[in-house]
């Protein structure tokens, strides 16, 4: 990748040593595993998402989909594959809890410039609100993690990561959009992480209309890059999917059905 920068966390880098996680918002964690595979000249990362379905309900989790955890977070999601409807089906489980599940790729968008995937939650987080630290929790997750180049950043930017990679030895993504299952916006709507705005929210779905539901999302990734970020879409080098509760305090389960990415 070409710089070290998008982290799990959810406090400011200069908070000081008891901070609860890192500056970039959501994506240390997850990031530093995904370093290790997803240089943007390196080929041996995969190009496609290793499918739910393709396991038996209750078998692990397929490689090279990878539990990452959180630091200063007390408690963790659970991951599990269930039947839902016939199929195999990703479970996560959070109750004052947050961590993600993460899968490095090597995605030329160009090429296959959209994202589907199905989801199911068991109710909205009552408290989700992107524009509060403190509602900085969703019923349910889609990370695409961008190798967004280094020179583009600011200044201020361009220290925090370094100050980034001092402190964790490891080259990071750079820009990620987080796609959430929201309460205080509506559907459609978007803007930076409380945390960075390296990190651009988007709301797929918001409330409680739709709770029980297998809702199909399909995204242009492209154009959602230019709408948040105002640049062109770089290669993607990883998802990651959760459910987020450590703030509010609340309950949720989210399904997620089998991840790809398309051509036109």
């Amino acid at each position: 990748m070409s710089s070290a920068g998008v982290q799990t966390g959810k406090v400011d880098i200069d908070e000081g040593p008891g901070m609860r996680q890192c500056w970039m918002g959501m994506l240390f964690c997850f990031g530093c595993s995904l370093a290790v595979t997803t240089h943007a000249q390196d080929l041996r990362a995969p190009v496609s998402i290793a499918a739910f379905s393709a396991a038996a309900p209750g078998a692990p989790v397929p490689q090279p989909w990878q539990v990452q955890t959180l630091p200063g977070v007390a408690r963790e999601n659970t991951f599990a594959l269930v039947s839902d409807e016939g199929r195999t089906v990703l479970e996560v489980h959070s109750e004052s809890a947050a961590s993600t599940l993460a899968h490095a790729l090597a995605v030329d968008p160009e090429r296959f410039p959209r994202l589907s995937w199905r989801w199911k939650v068991s109710r909205a987080v009552a408290g989700s609100d992107f524009s509060r630290k403190a509602g900085d929790d969703y019923a349910a997750r889609v990370y695409v993690l961008f190798d967004y180049p280094l020179e583009k950043l600011s200044l201020g930017d361009r220290i925090k990561l370094a100050l980034g990679r001092t402190l964790y030895g490891a080259e990071l993504p750079t820009a990620a959009i987080a796609y959430v299952w929201g309460t205080a916006q509506r559907a459609g709507a978007s803007g930076p992480n409380p945390y960075t705005d390296r990190v651009q929210m988007i709301v797929v779905d918001s409330g409680d209309g739709a709770v029980g539901q297998w809702r199909e999302v399909s995204r242009d990734l492209a154009a959602d890059f230019r709408s948040v970020f105002g640049d062109e879409v770089p290669r993607v080098v990883g998802i990651a999917l959760s459910a987020d509760t450590d703030n509010t305090g609340e309950t949720v389960t989210a399904r997620f059905g089998d991840l790809r990415f398309l051509s036109r």
